[in-house]
């Protein structure tokens, strides 16, 4: 089910209690505002309408953090879990 329209003020409140599954946003910056807010280090973003889903890390490639032994791998691993049930997903639907 969905719901909604809500103002951003409130609904990102609403999903952090867990009144809410999941959020969707025109625009990629309005989520990632109170994603990295929330958990800067466990945020992953899902990019939809397109012909194969994409999952990503919300706080990006951390380039400057590369190879130096200290990157935090809990927004990767959220990223690829995702994938994989989106994946399951659609072969069940299959």
């Amino acid at each position: 089910d969905a719901s909604g329209p809500y103002p951003s003020d409130i609904t990102f409140i609403k999903a952090f209690r867990g009144e809410f599954d999941g959020v969707v946003t025109m625009y990629h910056d309005q989520g990632q505002i109170a994603l990295k807010l929330r958990g800067f280090d466990e945020g992953i973003t899902i990019a939809g309408g397109l012909p194969a889903p994409i999952v990503t890390c919300a706080h990006g490639t951390a380039y400057d953090i590369a190879g130096k032994g200290i990157v935090k791998t809990s927004a990767f691993e959220n990223a690829v879990k995702m994938a994989a049930r989106m994946a399951n997903h659609l072969r069940e639907q299959a």
